[in-house]
């Protein structure tokens, strides 16, 4: 064997491969060239396909590449030692090299066929567009179903949400227009009866037209549209003030506990919602118990972390205090738990509840920035979990007054200007009685042209928020404009963004929401003039 390769590798019994070329320059120049090229072509390939193959993991049957980089360099190397042959006759170097080249060849077909039907398979270019065309409208009819199912659940709650109000409402109105048609054939039909009779059906009706604000209340609540005021409290103090009037709510058999967080950070919101969100929640927990149980009410402050937010998409990372409300009554099956918080949803006996008790929480919370969750199991009661952001300011002291006087001093004189001739009549008729002199006008345009003919001074302004033409708003400006530092008080049923941005009361903003009782009327003006 050893004397095969010697004599393989002798090169004394040849000539170099030049001499066939009778070192014809033009021949030798023309070979040399040629396999220049086509070597350095050869040894660029398999550079290509590695740097290919290392930047394309992902790439199917990537070890093919390797195999054919191997066999390209094989015979890039047979046409380098094709030139060197024509000087020096290393044939049998040239030789060897061949036979690998040929071996290589025949190992990379061999795996090559055996693939052939793998790599048909692979989509070509053609076929990957037609599949990315029918992806894309795939996706299209999928967001038409889902744009259709989602109207159709808009459609439903709308219906559910409608339904709910007319029935509230016929009988509230049934109550309202009842009593009042009562009241009318008692006055028609006077006898020594009548007076304690027509009290009656009055407080009755008025019960009724009470309990319609209630529920307007909760529904702007749930839609985020109830104009809040809020200020910096302490819950503990809010909760420990209340305490006594969540027992009256709860029967002798529940027990109650308020656990008040040391160091509760303050927060921000408006302490009526919060008293009636909570006094829901305190509702709730009443009824699920059934009269027999342990009420509890935790607070502490609360940090939201990255992860906990990132399922929540609208809860920001921060800190929070934290509000929970624990019965322990039969719990919520999940099913509940996921329509807990949709207006009129109840699992309670019909007439015993509206199902807008959490709609109301639901909505107070998320317009305070705020979150709530439902953490239930069947059989081991509820906890309701409040979280509202961290407040920086002081919490405000009561301010307390001797005595209040309701009713005016006979000299001040307010501009009414409401667009409803009903509700302009009530205001004018009560604010007379109350000894006010009184100016109005059915909109702002009217009620500045006739302050321009009488300009006397005017110790308050009351004014509708939305009206035809000029809002409340650019109207208020326009009279302060004429009598720089005149008081202005708003009122509305519901006041878009006119004077509520984000939910809340422009600073310095004044308001009362109608329907306005005449004691909230008289109270609210009083404080609006001895303000100093």
């Amino acid at each position: 064997m050893w004397a095969f390769f010697q004599n393989l590798l002798d090169t004394s019994l040849f000539a170099p491969h030049g001499i066939c070329l009778l070192w014809e320059p033009g021949l030798i120049w023309l070979h040399v060239g040629s396999d220049v090229l086509t070597a350095l072509a050869y040894f660029s390939i398999p550079v290509v396909l590695t740097i290919f193959v290392m930047r394309r993991r992902d790439v199917e049957f990537g070890w093919i590449f390797w195999a054919f980089a191997i066999f390209i360099m094989a015979c890039g190397l047979t046409h380098v030692l094709s030139i060197i042959t024509l000087w020096v006759p290393i044939y049998g170097i040239q030789g060897i090299v061949k036979a690998i080249t040929a071996v290589a060849s025949v190992i990379t077909a061999a795996i090559l066929w055996p693939l052939l039907p793998r790599l048909l398979a692979i989509p070509s270019p053609a076929q990957l567009h037609e599949a990315q065309l029918a992806l894309v409208e795939e996706g299209r009819y999928r967001r038409e179903a889902e744009d259709m199912l989602r109207q159709s659940q808009k459609m439903e709650a709308i219906g559910h949400l409608t339904g709910g109000v007319a029935h509230d409402f016929n009988n509230l109105l049934t109550i309202i227009i009842g009593n009042l048609e009562i009241a009318e054939r008692t006055v028609n039909n006077w006898t020594d009866g009548s007076q304690a009779r027509l009290r009656r059906v009055i407080a009755s009706a008025a019960g009724g037209a009470q309990r319609a604000i209630v529920l307007t209340q909760r529904l702007l609540a749930f839609a985020r549209r109830q104009p809040l005021d809020p200020k910096p409290i302490n819950v503990n103090q809010l909760l420990q003030g209340m305490s006594d009037f969540f027992q009256r709510t709860l029967s002798e058999n529940i027990e109650l506990e308020i656990v008040g967080g040391a160091g509760l950070w303050q927060v921000e919101v408006d302490p009526g919602q919060m008293e009636a969100g909570i006094l829901n929640l305190v509702v709730n927990a009443r009824d699920a118990m059934a009269d027999r149980g342990s009420l509890t009410i935790e607070t502490s402050n609360a940090f939201i972390d990255e992860a906990y937010a990132q399922q929540h998409a609208d809860l920001p990372v921060g800190q929070y205090v934290q509000i929970a409300v624990s019965d322990t009554g039969p719990g919520m099956p999940k099913e509940v738990q996921e329509r807990a918080f949709d207006p009129f949803f109840t699992t309670k006996e019909p007439g015993l509840g509206t199902g807008l008790g959490l709609s109301q929480v639901y909505g107070f919370v998320k317009q305070s920035g705020g979150h709530v969750k439902i953490y239930s199991e069947a059989g081991l009661g509820t906890t309701i979990k409040i979280y509202l952001p961290r407040s920086r300011k002081t919490a405000e002291a009561a301010i307390e007054t001797d005595s209040v006087v309701i009713g005016g001093s006979g000299h001040e004189t307010i501009m009414v200007v409401e667009d409803d001739p009903d509700v302009r009549a009530y205001l004018v008729e009560t604010l007379e009685g109350l000894d006010y002199r009184i100016r109005f006008a059915p909109n702002a345009d009217q009620a500045l042209s006739d302050f321009e003919r009488d300009p006397s001074p005017i110790d308050l302004l009351l004014t509708d928020v939305v009206m035809p033409g000029m809002n409340g708003r650019q109207f208020a400006g326009e009279m302060q404009k004429r009598q720089p530092g005149l008081r202005v008080l708003f009122m509305t049923g519901y006041s878009r963004n006119a004077i509520v941005h984000n939910g809340r009361l422009d600073a310095g903003v004044s308001l009362l929401q109608k329907p306005i009782p005449q004691a909230t009327l008289a109270a609210k003006i009083r404080e609006m003039l001895d303000k100093k």
